[in-house]
């Protein structure tokens, strides 16, 4: 039974919003989750991330890919960034982005700029981000929920995440 008088959610401050900021853009992966679109229910996959100049994730995946043709199809995600060390894996910051994504046209200014931070933040990207069926998507956050450790639970907006 919940207690009804315990606050479960704090207030989020700029200790947090750095904190979320500072997860976001040290990250190098995530597991992004997407509605599989021919059955409805979630798939979760990892993803490569670097984020775009005010901090909104970027992904560089293949159409091949199972979240791809989601993402086509609905762009509503959600993407976890966290690392977890020694210990116990739930005391370690994580944060769970609320995003809708959407597709960088191919050959755009904005495909230039995002492809350059990533293959920056990725080096090894470069790989296979030529590939004629790799596209970048800029996952635009709509909220977030960050979970700082045992106890730490905060409620964030799209413009705590984003510069």
């Amino acid at each position: 039974m919940e207690d009804a008088g315990k606050k479960v959610l704090l207030d989020t401050d700029q200790e947090v919003v750095r904190l979320a900021k500072s997860l976001i853009r040290a990250a190098h992966h995530a597991v992004i989750a997407t509605l599989d679109p021919r059955t409805g229910r979630p798939i979760a996959t990892r993803v490569g991330i670097a984020t775009d100049a005010d901090g909104a994730p970027a992904i560089l995946v293949s159409a091949l890919a199972a979240h791809t043709p989601a993402l086509r199809a609905d762009p509503r995600c959600s993407l976890l960034i966290g690392e977890s060390g020694k210990g116990d894996p739930l005391a370690h910051p994580r944060i769970t982005l609320h995003c809708d994504a959407r597709q960088i046209e191919r050959g755009s200014t904005e495909e230039a700029r995002i492809a350059e931070r990533y293959l920056a933040h990725s080096p090894k990207a470069k790989l296979y981000a030529g590939l004629g069926d790799f596209r970048y998507f800029r996952l635009e956050p709509v909220g977030a929920s960050l979970n700082g450790g045992f106890g730490k639970a905060y409620a964030l907006t799209a413009a705590d995440v984003l510069d």
